[in-house]
């Protein structure tokens, strides 16, 4: 399908206006709607908050008896049923709409086409697959729990220009700068968890919190811990949200950390083993099941290692400082000897973006390149 320049001039604003729900709609997807009428927008929507109306719903609002006969440029496939909220297929046909064009249908079970349909039916024109990379990549958390089963993990790491993460000695505060530093916030805030591991709470004492003014909420925090090292007053415990430990069963819990899970409304999660340590996969699944859509990983280089060998990183997201930290600095990851070139892992460059003084590498595995 051919799409005109002004389709995508549209489409892109209302991917634009999508984007501002990011940390606000989870676990729903993110949504802009824009309706245009003779060439000239006329409402503006996006879906703003869990439960909320959605995109479609508010830019009807925002065009009022303009909306008729209007084109509709709507990132996600419109719903179909009744959810927190009706579905908007029905407003768009009640509103007169003519035509609808949609980035990406939604792989959502309850939806999954049937949104088009409906439209299709009520005698409205939709035409599907404008910008639907776009609109993928910015649902991929979405996408991913719906067609996987699981949440999208991204890696998040800051390293100087020859890799490194810190100091022989264990210092790495800062490597970045502090826009680098507000830019991870953006990060953790379009996260349903950030996960870490006990090398990072030993060594960091960490409080893995969403810093970002009018945040009004805080991401579930994960520490895998094989054996139940996490300390009892460690600040990561201490904060407000939620902690999930993940460890063996054949492990036993010490009873200071299991008080103060239970006094502080923590959990705990028994893994099986694996070849590195523990087996994540169940993890993944017991947080799909709770709608979580991305996870962010911030961890040390033996667990960033692991993720990596094992092929559980979707997304990496590296904050490179102009700074020289020499060879004897801790490295990014720690892997197992390679011995021929086969077994790199390649990876696809998805943007590169300055960051005040830094840059921001955003990579994907080289096979999920579409």
């Amino acid at each position: 399908m051919n799409f005109s320049t002004s389709d995508r001039q549209f489409m892109v604003e209302a991917l634009d206006l999508a984007s501002r729900g990011a940390a606000s709609c989870m676990p729903n997807p993110q949504v802009g709607c824009l309706l245009v009428n003779q060439g000239e927008i006329v409402g503006r929507g996006w879906h703003q908050q869990t439960g909320g109306p959605h995109a479609e719903v508010f830019a009807l609002q925002d065009a009022g008896e303009l909306a008729r006969g209007a084109t509709a440029y709507v990132t996600l496939e419109p719903c179909a049923h009744h959810g927190r909220t009706p579905p908007c297929a029905d407003a768009l046909i009640a509103a007169g709409v003519q035509r609808v064009l949609v980035a990406l249908e939604d792989p959502y079970h309850e939806v999954a086409g049937r949104g088009i349909e409906r439209l299709r039916q009520a005698g409205i024109t939709v035409i599907s697959g404008l910008m639907a990379t776009e609109a993928r990549w910015q649902n991929r958390g979405f996408i991913c729990r719906c067609e996987n089963n699981r949440p999208w993990v991204r890696m998040k790491m800051a390293a100087s220009l020859d890799g490194r993460t810190a100091l022989a000695n264990g210092t790495s505060q800062w490597i970045t700068g502090e826009p680098a530093r507000a830019d991870v916030q953006e990060l953790r805030a379009r996260s349903g968890a950030l996960l870490t591991g006990i090398g990072t709470v030993l060594a960091d004492s960490p409080r893995m919190t969403l810093r970002k003014p009018g945040a009004g909420r805080q991401p579930l925090r994960i520490i895998l811990d094989s054996r139940w090292q996490t300390p009892h007053d460690a600040p990561i415990l201490t904060e407000p949200g939620r902690v999930l430990i993940a460890g063996l069963e054949s492990s036993p819990v010490p009873p200071e950390l299991q008080s103060a899970c239970e006094r502080r409304g923590h959990q705990r999660l028994v893994l099986p083993a694996s070849a590195s340590g523990l087996d994540i996969w169940p993890l993944l699944t017991a947080l799909a099941a709770e709608q979580i859509n991305e996870i962010q990983v911030e961890a040390g280089a033996k667990l960033a290692g692991s993720l990596i060998t094992a092929g559980l990183v979707d997304e990496l997201v590296v904050y490179l400082a102009p700074k020289v930290m020499g060879d004897k600095a801790r490295g990014m990851f720690v892997l197992e000897e390679l011995v021929s070139m086969e077994q790199i892992n390649n990876w696809h460059w998805q943007d590169i973006a300055k960051i005040g003084n830094d840059l921001r590498l955003t990579l994907i595995p080289e096979a999920e390149k579409k």
